[in-house]
């Protein structure tokens, strides 16, 4: 495989994307939201109540886009506007997403609802951007371009965590007052990335219509197509197996990616340390990602998969003894080489799965198990935390989730084999 032959303009401006969107998947969701969370807008909670609200509106924003996406789904695949929705939620999260940097100290109310605003853009951006790999490049090339789009999200995101670590330690660099008014530029600073970095995808990733007549109202049109969906994945059995083992590993993959730093606070580990920690996550993540896509085009994306979940159960086993910050960069470090492979060669590996005439309506449902995952995750973590103050006993939560969805993947058959039964 020559790289001049897979990588042309569109490919690069489908990537660029997930360069732009991972600031938010960086930055706010894994970072400096929890990180603001606990220590400015919900000042004076307890550690506890902190995890269970990041839990829960984590939940909350997954939950609403999960009953959305098929009815954006249905409705970009009859006009062919999958890439106009992209851009619409993806602005409206980038609006969303500044906008958290006016709410003021102790205002968690205000703060969580535009967090689920910011989270349901970007998160409903995906179904689209997803479903637009099979428009950019052929399924021989899933496994390195999907994987590609991921390693670039990662080197993206980074690069402005790098900038917002700098603004936090130094904030008069930046002629600001205190780390705390560069959080809140950092805000201002994500949405901004997030929509310049969407404009090469708006000019030059075509998108391939299809065909769909909508009879009666939309919202009816789309359960009904949902139900015609699920019939039809019902007739690929590989698809229904790879679908019910993604929802298990995906949603312990999300809810270390997304309670890490909270983690981190428990255990009463600095600010500073937390940032640091996952910005090089994001570092050793980029060749990590770009490696594992040569790994799923050489061996399958199921290989991948493996090694990626084999290595999250022994982190998360690690962790439970975890008392030291040192001990948390090593995680953080681990993390970062297999969490963008879980996810790219996921994505891949559905592609290849599924036919090739309905990206839209698969690609859809594929996303709404992603967030019903996203729901299951964090909505663990929520009951764990309600029942006990110990901080490690979220990970009871999430450790079945790696192990049982590694069992499951193991039912599933060569990925380009797909033949329904």
């Amino acid at each position: 495989m020559k790289l001049r032959d897979v990588i042309d303009r569109k490919v690069a401006a489908w990537a660029v994307y997930d360069w732009a969107n991972s600031s938010f998947a960086l930055s706010i969701m894994a970072v400096l939201y929890p990180l603001f969370l606990g220590s400015y807008w919900s000042a004076g909670a307890s550690g506890a109540e902190v995890t269970a609200r990041l839990a829960w509106v984590t939940a909350a924003a997954n939950f609403v886009v999960a009953v959305a996406a098929p009815v954006l789904g249905t409705i970009a695949d009859a006009g062919g506007f999958r890439k106009r929705f992209l851009v619409v939620f993806a602005v409206v999260g980038a609006a969303m997403t500044a906008a958290l940097g006016l709410v003021p100290e102790g205002n968690w109310q205000w703060a969580l609802g535009l967090y689920v605003l910011a989270s349901a853009g970007f998160y409903s951006s995906t179904v689209f951007y997803d479903s637009l790999l099979v428009d950019v490049t052929r399924p021989r090339y899933f496994d390195f371009v999907s994987a590609l789009g991921f390693s670039m999200g990662y080197l993206g995101g980074a690069v402005l965590l790098a900038l917002h670590v700098w603004m936090i330690s130094s904030p008069a660099t930046f002629g600001l007052d205190n780390s705390t008014e560069a959080i809140r530029y950092a805000f201002f600073t994500v949405g901004f990335w997030w929509a310049l970095f969407l404009m090469p995808l708006m000019r030059w990733v075509p998108e391939h219509k299809r065909e769909l007549v909508i009879t009666g109202g939309v919202v009816g049109a789309a359960y009904r197509e949902l139900r015609s969906t699920i019939l039809k994945i019902g007739q690929y059995r590989q698809v229904v197996v790879f679908l019910l083992a993604y929802l298990l590993y995906v949603a312990g993959v999300f809810t270390v990616i997304s309670m890490a730093v909270n983690y981190g606070q428990r255990l009463g580990f600095s600010d500073q340390d937390l940032v640091f920690a996952l910005m090089i996550t994001n570092f050793v993540g980029f060749p990590a990602t770009f490696a594992f896509g040569f790994i799923g085009q050489r061996f399958g994306p199921k290989v991948g998969l493996y090694i990626a979940l084999g290595v999250y159960i022994a982190v998360s086993s690690y962790a439970v003894f975890m008392t030291s910050i040192t001990q948390f960069f090593v995680m953080a470090i681990v993390i970062g080489c297999v969490q963008g492979a879980a996810q790219g060669l996921s994505r891949s590996l559905y592609a290849k799965l599924i036919p090739s005439d309905a990206p839209g309506e698969f690609f859809g449902f594929y996303n709404m198990i992603t967030k019903l995952a996203h729901v299951l995750g964090p909505s663990l973590v929520g009951v764990a935390a309600l029942l006990s103050e110990e901080p490690k006993a979220v990970l009871l939560a999430v450790l079945p989730l790696f192990i049982l969805g590694g069992l499951v993947l193991a039912a599933v058959r060569k990925a380009n084999d797909p033949a329904p039964n």
